[in-house]
């Protein structure tokens, strides 16, 4: 088995783990036996992944993202990890824009601030990234909502 098929059955059983056996059958409908090639390295399993689906659904249900914090790895990309509850449906494309608007009001106030004297110290910047990465939260929600309302 190559490096990359054994890195990801890695974390998938770390995600099936996380998850408990037995939750995870019942969030994938998939057996336990099923489940243990997702993740085996005898050479008989070793072309067999976990679908993507099932994935989507443990992911869901964990501690944290392990099958695609793995993939970011492996494609050299780097995650910002979150742990509110990742894309609530609550509200709408509505209170996104609100949302949108209050979060880049208080980037710019940031900016602005930080700006002042001509120059963006490291803990100004880290202020500035914080506020950059929920802008981009409500960006994500903002899609996801949007995405919903057109299918």
């Amino acid at each position: 088995m190559d490096s990359v098929g054994s890195y990801l059955k890695k974390h998938a059983e770390a995600l099936v783990k996380d998850v408990g056996i037995e939750a995870a059958c019942e969030l994938t409908g998939k057996s336990k036996a099923t489940l243990g090639r997702y993740y085996s390295h005898n050479p008989e399993h070793e072309d067999r992944f976990m679908p993507i689906d099932a994935v989507a659904r443990l992911e869901e249900a964990s501690s944290f993202p392990h099958v695609t914090s793995a993939l970011a790895d492996l494609k050299g990309i780097t995650l910002s990890y979150d742990d509110r509850r990742k894309n609530t449906r609550e509200g709408g494309v509505n209170a996104d824009v609100i949302a949108l608007s209050q979060r880049f009001a208080m980037l710019m106030a940031e900016y602005s601030q930080s700006i002042e004297d001509g120059i963006i110290t490291v803990n100004e910047a880290k202020r500035l990234l914080k506020e950059t990465v929920a802008l981009q939260h409500v960006l994500l929600d903002m899609k996801l909502h949007l995405e919903e309302e057109t299918s």
